[in-house]
């Protein structure tokens, strides 16, 4: 019985091959044969009714599919029991005879349609597919409007709706095809993938508009439409993606055994990945003991590995890195590692003056009274019931919670405030006509107006000229005003205006859109680093000179611009110097190129020289005298002093307002605390005061209020930087306080790196300071130095910054524009040859310059961001790892103000909410957790407010972060999540910033590696309280200590991965040129006398 079941089973198989032949040979039907194959397969189809809709393929297909089922359950069962019946294996007779019926129409179909072929086919079977076509295509058209109009709202879907209503804070929108009327809400941040303020400014009412579901809660819900295309109404694909899903676009190049980073080059191995590989551990088990002496007693044979114990303790054992000697070919002989030693750039006069002393008194009493007002904030707390500060309030009606969270968020903007800012927020809330004069009047009032004729025909008749005018003149508004009108845009070509700082390009911008009446942003524009308010019709254009240094990369001879302003040349930016040479070679190559650079204070026969002998047009300033009075002793304390001469104006002087310069912002509200304390102490009585400060990082709202009319009665004090030297023009000033310091900039060799410095200002600075005491009226400078001090201990000038401050960024920009003979560019004034050997060894060990001096594609890839060639090289060795869309982030941290505040009154709670977010393996981990905390709160002012994040630091690093995805989308590098895998994001880190590494030192503190520096980790770091053996820092900063701010752990083996030319493992048995120098100190008793030690007095 067996044999026989086995051969009709086989049988079957044949049947099913064969008949499935005949189709693959012709497997395009003719419409002829349509009739005859419906009459010859009806009784098939009665057979198997649930196949009659299906093609004829697949209907044999399936039916032989059927028999072999049975035919499988046959041979199961035969397994199972041999004495079977054979009836109950065997087909029925119905189903063969239907194969075999199938099997002769489709001959028969065949042999008919082969003589037809060559007259009817081609034809017949177009028109049945584009039939065919148009029918499947309405009906599934038909049956997905059905569908869609009938279906419930299903979370993750979109649909198609129309805008009920308009409000600030978003739009309703009313779901179309669902039953019912279902209405949701569109937040503002959920309109548009940009950033938007405002909803009328996106959608309007009866709007037809595609929406994603969002959130159902209680039949309340949100909505989003930018995850959604408005055209097609398609889910727009989010650019971040898991690593394993890109895996194959982005795989690295493989190098050996290795992984190399297909961009950088470097070993992409990490400690996770070196965990997965099993290191063999030495096993210290008591089987292992027990077994270890059964093996030496050979009373049994066991196999097992042998412990090799020497590799064991070598990976117990501390792995050490040391600099390298190998030196770049193209700097042999010239840099630290041949022992060239640098000193630090001078930028005072007169190290030994008085000036400098004050000076350095002002660093040691900025940090006493941190250490007052910290013992003062610790008192405080102590006395407070802090469980009960700290509650949280219980919400009962989860629906108002929103409500209660922006209350509570006003109350604690209000109490976090200083007691000076409070009334001046509070003050500046009346509203005061700032001026009677319409913009035509306020145009011609300025200086400028009467020179307008004269200065344009001194502009067409010299291709570079020289203006001079005092601040407040109108040459920063006006000029580019009356070059358009004198026909300098025409041809589709700009005007272009550079400024040194953010905060001018963008209200000088604003200003003159208000007076050209046209809207910011199309015909005038501005473009400053991460933001770009410009457009194709844009014919003025502002932005800081660093932006258009980035243009001239891209079109070196300024093709887009006829002619280009630089304003305020006189403070010598880095930036501004390097435009001078470059746009100097713009105007030799073109004819139809005008060059204007413009100052309040220039050494004007200075740059005429420098610029081919040009023309030097002055515009004459309506300025009163300025009484200039002299301290007779220098002073000890300049900011308790500036502070004491304040009230003395305030006193004993006639009505006008006060401009104090300081140096910074915590020296600013430092002042403005204790000024109004010293108020408060005087009583009611005494005359009102207003305290306005100005620094960088205030909002521009708070800032605009110190050119808001002082109240009559009233006296206002402004207590600014060097901002308001030249970049800010407040009418109203008569008495201006010059303690004669400012913060100044500068490259520290030995550290690697910039750093801020107290320092006495130039001659020429300390002029144009007291020159604000005259615009309105005569007025009185209090110089708080001697004037043998200024005399003696003032420069003439400022240090250009070109000769002071870090040159990489700069140097690998030249070398990009393909400018390498960097010793021979046309500098105004020349940088120190050690600080260029400086910059292009560091670039070197960056991996941005060859052995030959000249640009790597890497250094090439580099330049393309307008980021610090430590940054570039972060962001591109996180796209080797695939963590690129985390660096984004943490780059756009780094790049703002610190994100947290911590208000006196409540830093116990601040600090407690700060510990929430600190990740353990350091900062840069920490800011890309409150980043995605923020972003999964819906980027919340409210969750802001509750965590003491400050909203707008975080919305800007939210600006920047989308700038840099836009860069890596246009140069087409992935955007990748490395997903759980943080060391990928510690070691991109170290790729850019392995100068910055620092060594646990069992004594105390850390040592840097580069120079043996002793510096200590910041007490708001989240590693304070638990610091790793290896750190990596972003900056150092000098208060009480030298701190490393913004702290990594690190692995040491990854120093040798990303910087194999710089780091080198060190081994215990040989020693380096450095090691050798080093001397070796005894130890001793600090108490005792040193050499108390020594048996003999030699």
């Amino acid at each position: 019985m067996m044999p026989k079941k086995k051969a009709e089973a086989e049988k079957q198989k044949e049947e099913k091959t064969e008949i499935l032949d005949h189709f693959e040979h012709d497997e395009q039907l003719d419409m002829a044969d349509e009739k005859f194959k419906n009459q010859k397969h009806k009784e098939h189809h009665i057979k198997f009714p649930g196949l009659a809709q299906r093609n004829t393929k697949t209907r044999v297909t399936e039916e032989i599919d059927l028999n072999i089922d049975l035919h499988d359950r046959e041979a199961a069962l035969r397994d199972d029991n041999d004495d079977a019946d054979e009836e109950k294996l065997n087909f029925s007779d119905d189903d063969l005879e239907a194969l075999q019926r199938v099997k002769k129409s489709k001959s028969r179909s065949r042999s008919r349609s082969k003589h037809r072929k060559k007259h009817s086919k081609h034809s017949r079977s177009r028109s049945r597919e584009k039939h065919s076509k148009k029918d499947k295509k309405s009906k599934k058209h038909r049956d997905r409007s059905r569908s869609q109009e009938n279906r419930e709202l299903i979370q993750g879907d979109i649909y198609r709706g129309v805008v009920k209503s308009v409000q600030d804070f978003g739009c309703f929108v009313s779901i179309m095809g669902v039953p019912g009327r279902r209405e949701g809400l569109v937040h503002v941040n959920e309109i548009s993938q940009e950033r938007v303020s405002n909803a009328f400014d996106i959608v309007k009412r009866n709007q037809e508009v595609y929406v994603k579901v969002v959130l159902i809660v209680n039949n309340k819900i949100k909505l989003s439409m930018k995850d959604v295309n408005q055209k097609t109404g398609k889910l727009i694909e989010k650019k971040v993606v898991q690593q394993e899903a890109v895996e194959e676009f982005t795989k690295p190049v493989q190098v050996g055994k290795n992984n190399f980073g297909a961009i950088t080059g470097i070993n992409l191995r990490t400690e996770e990945e070196e965990k997965k590989k099993g290191k063999k551990k030495r096993d210290n088990s008591p089987e292992m003991w027990e077994r270890d002496r059964l093996k030496y007693w050979s009373k049994i044979g066991i196999t097992d590995n042998k412990v090799n114990v020497e590799d064991s303790l070598s990976d117990e054992e501390e792995y050490n890195v040391e600099l390298a000697e190998q030196e770049p070919l193209f700097l042999k002989g010239q840099t630290t590692k041949a022992g060239i030693i640098l000193s630090p750039i001078r930028i005072i006069k007169n190290p030994e003056g008085s000036m400098n002393r004050e000076a350095l008194n002002a660093v040691q009493y900025a940090k006493d009274r941190r250490e007052v007002k910290e013992q003062q904030q610790r008192a405080v707390m102590d006395t407070m019931n802090r469980e009960q500060f700290a509650k949280d309030w219980d919400d009962p009606n989860a629906e108002s919670r929103a409500l209660v969270g922006q209350l509570r968020s006003f109350g604690n903007s209000q109490n976090d405030q200083p007691d000076f800012k409070k009334e001046m927020m509070f003050k500046a809330t009346k509203k005061v006509n700032k001026s009677l004069l319409t913009l035509k009047e306020q145009r011609e009032s300025l200086p400028i107006y009467e020179f307008k004729t004269p200065l344009i025909k001194a502009i067409k008749e010299n291709r570079v000229l020289i203006v001079i005018g005092e601040t407040g003149s109108g040459k920063t508004t006006q000029m580019t005003q009356y070059l358009m009108e004198a026909g300098f845009a025409k041809k589709g070509l700009k005007i272009g205006c550079t400024q040194p700082r953010r905060v001018a390009a963008t209200s000088v911008a604003k200003r003159v859109a208000e007076e050209m009446g046209v809207v910011l942003g199309e015909e005038v524009g501005f473009t400053i680093r991460f933001e770009d308010c410009s457009s194709k019709n844009t014919i003025i254009k502002y932005m800081t000179d660093g932006m258009l240094l980035r243009e001239a990369l891209i079109d070196p001879d300024m093709q887009n611009y006829s002619c280009v302003m630089l304003d305020e040349a006189h403070e010598r930016n880095l930036s501004t110097d390097i435009l001078f040479g470059l746009l100097k070679k713009v105007v030799a190559r073109r004819k139809d190129f005008t060059l204007i650079v413009t100052s309040a204070t220039l050494d004007a026969e200075k740059f005429s020289q420098y610029f081919f002998d040009c023309k030097i047009f002055r515009i004459p300033g309506r300025t009163f005298p300025v009484e200039i009075l002299y301290s007779k002793e220098p002073e000890e304390d300049y900011l308790d002093a500036s502070l004491i001469v304040v009230l003395q104006i305030h006193f004993n002087e006639p009505s006008g307002d006060i401009l104090l310069f300081l140096t910074g912002q915590e020296e600013i509200d430092n002042a403005c605390a204790t000024l109004h304390e010293r108020m408060k102490k005087i009583g009611p009585d005494a005359p009102e005061l207003i305290i306005c400060p100005v620094y960088a990082s205030l909002p521009s709202d708070v800032q605009n209020r110190i050119f808001a009319p002082t109240p009559e009665g009233s006296r206002k004090v402004i207590i600014a930087t060097n901002i308001a030297e030249a970049s800010l023009t407040i009418d109203g000033i008569y008495y201006v306080i010059d303690p004669g310091f400012a913060k100044i900039k500068m490259f520290n060799p030995k550290l690697g790196m910039d750093t801020l410095q107290i320092a006495p200002i130039s001659q020429a600075s300390a002029r144009q300071r007291a020159g604000r005491a005259g615009r309105t009226g005569p007025g009185k400078c209090y110089r708080l130095y001697t004037e043998a001090a200024f005399k003696t201990e003032m420069l003439p000038t400022s240090v250009p910054e070109i000769q002071r401050t870090n040159l990489s960024n700069t140097v690998l920009l030249l070398k990009a524009m393909g400018i390498n003979d960097l010793l021979n560019f046309d500098f105004m004034d020349a940088p120190p040859v050690q600080t260029l050997i400086s910059a292009l060894e560091q670039l070197f060990n960056l991996g941005a310059l060859d052995d030959d001096g000249l640009l790597t594609k890497i250094g090439m890839k580099m330049s393309e961001f307008p980021l610090e060639p430590p940054l570039g090289k972060m962001i591109l060795t996180s796209v080797d790892l695939g963590c690129s869309d985390e660096i984004c982030t943490i780059i756009a941290m780094l790049s703002v103000q610190t994100i947290f505040y911590r208000p006196k009154d409540k830093s116990t709670i601040a600090d407690q909410k700060r510990a929430k977010f600190n990740h353990p393996d350091g900062d840069h981990l920490t800011m890309l957790t409150v980043y995605e905390a923020w972003k999964n709160n819906n980027f919340s002012n409210i969750w802001c407010s509750e965590n003491f994040i400050d909203s707008r630091s975080i919305r800007r690093a939210q600006d920047v972060r989308k700038q840099l995805v836009g860069i890596l989308d246009r140069y087409r590098l992935s955007v990748v999540s490395s997903g759980r895998n943080q060391s990928k994001i510690r070691k991109a880190i170290c790729s850019g910033f392995f100068f910055h590494t620092a060594k646990k030192d069992p004594q105390e503190g850390y040592k840097t590696l580069v120079d043996n520096h002793t510096v200590y980790i910041h007490p708001s770091s989240a590693l304070f309280n638990r610091p790793p053996e290896w750190v990596i820092y972003h900056e150092l900063i000098l208060t009480s200590k030298e701190y490393m701010r913004n702290v990594i752990a690190i692995d040491p083996k990854w120093l040798i991965d990303v910087a194999g030319n710089f780091y080198q493992n060190s081994s215990s048995m040989s020693l380096n040129s450095r090691k050798k120098q080093e001397k070796l100190e005894p130890l001793h008793c600090k108490f005792g006398d040193p050499n108390a030690w020594r048996l003999s007095r030699r």
